[in-house]
């Protein structure tokens, strides 16, 4: 069990880097930063690690990303609910289509409806210059390509070691 932790300790690590270094590739988008990245990640750690890996993994690459001036505020917002509904999403169902559904609609609904009091509050943005869907979009946008990407991943992944295996 311990060897396991360590294994899953070091995938996490690993994964954290790759969403720093895959955030230079971010484009702004209505005041926030799209990192399609970070949301690939966020459904190769729900079927690698499991769910609350993958909000781990979410919630230090935000802090990194925004330690390092690579990110906004939003990356957190952003980041943790669709890990954390498309990491669920996978624990209960072992189904890629809902995982990359429960990425998409926790990214972009969740996380866009949780990034409205982040602008206000803590950005000091002005509620009137901000509806409160205004992050829906460009969330939706960066958690659809990211999710794709790792859908198209895990797919291939799959495929190759069930040929390996037949």
């Amino acid at each position: 069990m311990k060897n396991l932790s360590v294994k899953k300790l070091a995938l996490a690590g690993m994964f954290c880097a790759l969403c720093v270094v895959g955030s230079v590739f971010s484009f702004p988008m209505f005041g926030s930063k799209c990192a399609p990245v970070q949301h690939m990640v966020n459904v190769l750690c729900a079927v690698l690690l499991g769910p609350w890996w993958g909000v781990g993994v979410a919630f230090v690459a935000s802090l990194l990303r925004n330690l390092l001036g690579l990110g906004s505020l939003m990356a957190f917002p952003g980041s943790m609910f669709g890990a954390l509904l498309c990491g669920l999403a996978y624990h209960k169902t072992k189904n890629l289509i809902a995982t990359v559904v429960g990425e998409v609609f926790g990214t972009s609904i969740l996380g866009g409806l949780c990034a409205w009091p982040v602008a206000i509050f803590l950005m000091g943005k002005s509620a009137a210059d901000i509806a409160f869907y205004a992050y829906i979009v460009p969330f939706l946008i960066s958690t659809a390509v990211g999710a794709v990407i790792a859908g198209a991943v895990v797919f291939s992944l799959q495929r190759s070691m069930q040929n390996s295996l037949s």
